[in-house]
């Protein structure tokens, strides 16, 4: 019956099969010889099938023995696996990391800070979520995500507690073949509201019921950044967008950075959500100083001021829909 299978029959039969014979499967795991071939006779009486031709001097593993002997190996690691999680919650980490990260958040930093993740925490499961507006929100509200890295709409309520971590300039940007980028000088606000206005509209409901930041009388709307940023490339208007994605394109001369005569301050203010009550585990936390000590790299290629990373702003509702 396999009730009597047990992970100690599965480690001899490996055993006996990367080392050639019974009796190097002994030295090997420090028994005696009569003990591994007792071992392997109950896992073949518990799956009622030979494992071993035993015509030769050596048994060998016949078909039915090479065929287990992938699946006992493949258990043995789910069941080596399994112990690693448990001792993991013990000491602190999560079971499994969730994580809602807002897509104006650069993905070098984001990359590099989970590739260090998995090193250092191997047996640990990730589930990335990468939202725009308010789908990171959404996902803390819903809780398939227990750890945010977003824009807050609005003063975090009392089920949610922030930090935060960094501010994300963005900035005017039209196409090099764009009529706007043919003014000379500061842009005034008539250019604009008579030029079409690339924004993003959220798929969730969280920042239903805002409005603001459009100027123009036109506009078209979109669902993602990477999109708007095609249509922008393309040609058919203007709109804000965070400087570390389009520095390239600035550099490369596809875009141009528009001069406006109206100064505003644009930034996105990306802060640590989490539920209150349910700080991140040890990995969470490890994550987040991972993603502090690497947010300074950015500075000087255009992706995040360095007065950013010092002076948090405050928590206000934001609306980034017209943007």
């Amino acid at each position: 019956m396999l009730d009597a299978l047990t992970l100690d029959q599965l480690r001899v039969l490996v055993a006996v099969a990367e080392n050639g014979s019974f009796s190097a499967a002994a030295r090997s795991l420090g028994r005696v010889q009569s003990a591994i071939s007792q071992s392997v006779q109950s896992l073949e009486n518990a799956l009622g099938t030979p494992l071993f031709d035993r015509r030769g001097r050596v048994p060998k593993l016949n078909d039915a023995g090479r065929v287990i002997l992938s699946d006992a190996r493949r258990l043995l690691g789910e069941a080596a696996t399994l112990k690693a999680r448990a001792e993991s919650i013990v000491n602190d980490i999560e079971a499994e990391l969730t994580l809602a990260v807002d897509v104006i958040f650069p993905i070098e930093v984001l990359t590099a800070c989970l590739k260090d993740l998995a090193e250092t925490f191997p047996n640990l499961p990730v589930t990335l979520f990468t939202e725009g507006l308010g789908g990171a929100e959404q996902r803390l509200r819903d809780g398939t995500a227990r750890l945010g890295l977003y824009v807050p709409f609005g003063i975090a309520g009392e089920n949610r507690e922030m930090e935060f971590l960094v501010s994300i300039p963005t900035v005017p940007v039209v196409a090099a073949g764009h009529p706007l980028a043919a003014i000379e000088g500061p842009v005034d606000r008539e250019a604009l509201e008579q030029s079409l206005q690339l924004v993003l509209t959220d798929r969730t409901p969280v920042s239903e019921g805002l409005s603001g930041g459009i100027i123009s009388h036109r506009t078209w709307r979109f669902a993602d950044q990477t999109t708007r940023l095609d249509f922008l490339l393309a040609g058919f208007g203007w709109c804000h967008m965070p400087r570390h994605m389009v520095r390239w394109d600035i550099a490369a001369g596809r875009l141009k950075e528009l001069e406006l005569k109206e100064r505003t301050r644009n930034e996105f203010p990306i802060h640590v959500i989490h539920e209150r009550g349910r700080p991140p585990g040890r990995a969470g936390r490890w994550l987040i100083d991972r993603i502090r000590q690497r947010l300074p790299e950015c500075v000087g290629r255009g992706a995040l001021p360095a007065a950013a990373l010092s002076a948090p702003l405050s928590v206000k509702p934001m609306d980034p829909i017209g943007i």
